[in-house]
């Protein structure tokens, strides 16, 4: 099968030959890979997503069957390092460099209180030149072999904390402050624009996110998300499959999220990432057994231990155990539960590439 006919076999739940890969690298873990197998390494793109979206060119070659494109920042709105070296994005976050992430550095919106707060500031233009150059390019040079998500991730729970920090968000969804709701919906206005944007552009799946998970429960109340954020996710949604009835959507929320599975499903999400396997209670067997019937799985494949300290046997008997169970009549995606990190080695690396793609 060719990469796009795996991908579109097991989003659609029928069973491909193997379950089709799709891996995000770090930039450290890119560039020792590139020198390991001799090929050039790819800077990474500037872009909110960039992991998701980077080293493609290096991905393709070593065996994944999905490429990802997103956004990125338009012809005026460059990341920029400031002369304190704090680095600030488009949309005015403030970030320090700690070696392998950026951490937070300053919030712009940390004292908005008003809806006047958010009318006033200015917020990314979707539609600013030059945002979807990359993803043009990324379409032409692979959307005729390889399946393409279009990746939106970090959505109105996330960008609204990185906006006014997590502290004050948190706070606030108990508050309900005026200013919120209209932050939340700025940055959904954001979201449609472009999700429709990379829809109309062909991508196979649109990939959506905000993490409401932690390792070992939810991170906000499931009455809070279904009050606040599951009626923004339904009408997303709708907006999307005006545009396209038949297009597949898939949510990003690492940890442990079982109470909202259901609300996903009810507001027609397709595909589920990244089933992080240490999170409490995603356990494949029960994830497939409950939901297989209504929804894909993406990702499973452990980066907290099993990819970093395993040895190269243990992550091809892991990779071929979950596809097992998770793979079984279609509807998964094979791929690391998040980016591949620095401190995993490159024979780690390869052993979960020689098992997902020889299961």
């Amino acid at each position: 099968m060719l990469p796009i006919e795996r991908t579109l076999h097991a989003i659609n739940h029928r069973q491909p030959d193997r379950p089709p890969v799709y891996v995000s690298l770090t930039p450290q873990v890119a560039e020792k890979l590139s020198r390991v197998l001799n090929v050039p390494y790819e800077e990474p793109f500037d872009a909110m997503e960039s992991a998701r979206i980077s080293h493609m060119g290096l991905l393709t070659e070593i065996g994944v069957d999905i490429v990802a494109i997103a956004p990125t920042v338009p012809v005026n709105g460059a990341t920029i390092t400031l002369p304190d070296g704090r680095i600030k994005n488009e949309w005015g976050m403030l970030f320090r460099n700690v070696g392998i992430y950026t951490e937070f550095a300053g919030y712009p919106l940390a004292n908005a209180v008003t809806a006047q707060d958010i009318l006033d500031y200015p917020f990314p233009d979707p539609n600013a030149p030059g945002r979807f150059d990359l993803a043009k390019k990324m379409m032409a040079t692979y959307s005729e072999r390889f399946g393409v998500i279009g990746d939106v991730e970090t959505m109105f729970f996330e960008m609204s904390w990185y906006l006014t920090g997590m502290e004050k968000f948190l706070m606030d969804l108990l508050l309900e402050p005026e200013y919120q709701s209209h932050l939340m919906d700025k940055i959904m206005h954001y979201i449609i624009t472009a999700g429709k944007k990379l829809i109309e552009m062909g991508v196979d799946i649109l990939w959506c996110g905000d993490d409401f998970g932690t390792q070992s429960g939810m991170l906000i109340d499931p009455d809070t998300f279904r009050r606040i954020f599951k009626p923004r996710i339904k009408y997303m949604f709708e907006e999307f499959r005006k545009l396209k009835p038949g297009i597949k959507i898939a949510w990003h929320s690492c940890g442990s999220i079982l109470p909202i599975i259901p609300d996903f499903i009810e507001v027609g999400l397709d595909i589920l990432n990244p089933i992080q396997p240490m999170a409490q209670g995603m356990d494949p067997v029960y994830l497939k057994k409950t939901y297989g019937r209504d929804l894909v799985f993406f990702g499973g494949i452990d980066v907290q231990q099993l990819l970093p300290f395993g040895t190269p046997n243990m992550i091809r008997d892991e990779v071929r155990r979950r596809i097992d169970i998770l793979g079984k009549g279609g509807g998964y995606i094979v791929a690391p539960a998040h980016n591949i990190q620095p401190d995993t080695p490159i024979e780690n690396i390869m052993a979960f590439f020689d098992a997902a793609l020889n299961p």
